[in-house]
Order: C-alpha cells, then sequence, then structure tokens
C-alpha cells in the first residue's frame, strides 16, 4: 500500500535523510562524489529543506507501508508546475511508484488550472529515459553555473490535457 502525503517543516529530517540514502547510489556514476557532497550540502540540509518550503514550495513524501521512501517537490510556474526534485530508494525503483508521482504532479497542475508540467534531468541520468516513458519531451538542453560546479539538463515539459 503506498500514499502520497505533504510535507511540512516537521517532515525536514525525513527528506534530508531520504536525499542522502537516494543521492550516492543514483548519481555516483553521473557527477563526482564531491558535487554529490556539495549538493547534498547546499539543497538537503534540514534548514535548506525548510528554506524552500517557507519560499511556497510543496514536498510530497511517498509512504510504502507507512515508510518514507521518496520525495518530490512541486513549485508553481507562469506556465507551468515545476517539479523541483523526484526521487525515490533505489530498492523501490521499478515499481511504478515514479508514474504515481508524476500522475500526482499531473493532478496537482489541472486542479490549479496548470496544463503542463516541467522538470530538469541531468543528461546524463538514467531518468532521463523513464521521463521519455512519462511522455516529457525535452525543450531545451541547458548547462547552468552552479558555483564550482556545470548542471547539464534537458529541460523536459509534458504536456496535460484537462
Amino acid at each position: 500500500m503506498i500514499k502520497i502525503i505533504p510535507a511540512t517543516v516537521n517532515d525536514a529530517r525525513i527528506i534530508h535523510e531520504l536525499a542522502h540514502a537516494i543521492w550516492y547510489p543514483t548519481y555516483k556514476d553521473v557527477i563526482s562524489l564531491d558535487q554529490i557532497d556539495f549538493m547534498l550540502e547546499k539543497s538537503y540540509t534540514e534548514e535548506a529543506l525548510i528554506a524552500a518550503m517557507e519560499a511556497d514550495v510543496s514536498f510530497y513524501i511517498l509512504l510504502e507501508r507507512g515508510f518514507p521512501v521518496g520525495f518530490m517537490s512541486l513549485e508553481p510556474q507562469k506556465e507551468c508546475l515545476r517539479i523541483g526534485k523526484l526521487y525515490l530508494l533505489p530498492n523501490t525503483q521499478g515499481k511504478g511508484y515514479g508514474k504515481v508521482f508524476i500522475d500526482f504532479a499531473a493532478e496537482q497542475a489541472l486542479k490549479a488550472g496548470i496544463t503542463a508540467l516541467e522538470l530538469n534531468v541531468n543528461r546524463n541520468n538514467p531518468a532521463y529515459g523513464f521521463y521519455l516513458k512519462q511522455d516529457f519531451e525535452v525543450v531545451e538542453s541547458v548547462d547552468i553555473p552552479y558555483y564550482q560546479y556545470v548542471l547539464n539538463d534537458y529541460v523536459m515539459r509534458k504536456p496535460l490535457q484537462p
């Protein structure tokens, strides 16, 4: 049994712990260990997560049998609902939970009158193939300077039918 629940500032520790459990196995063959450490320190401290929540970013936690196994963040933009983060523990990948999160995001967008989802994915991340299967299309290839690193991403968009 799975369930998606809204996260609050009280859940920042859970998201922090999930991020640390997910990022190392997910990105070890994509970016350097130094960059993984840096990104976790920049974006996934409890303080950084709480600041994002207070800046109107909505976080959600996916529970499997009552245990947190993934998280997602959503942020409304002018023309789309942006999926800022979508991560699942490696041992839950392939169970359809990513699709559950995407479908949930689509529902939230349509409820708000928004007709597209958008996200960035590292060009070397295997999740790129998953997003293609979920009907996302590449709208742009970007190289984003981020402190001493460069984020090599695809911007992907999925149109939604009301």
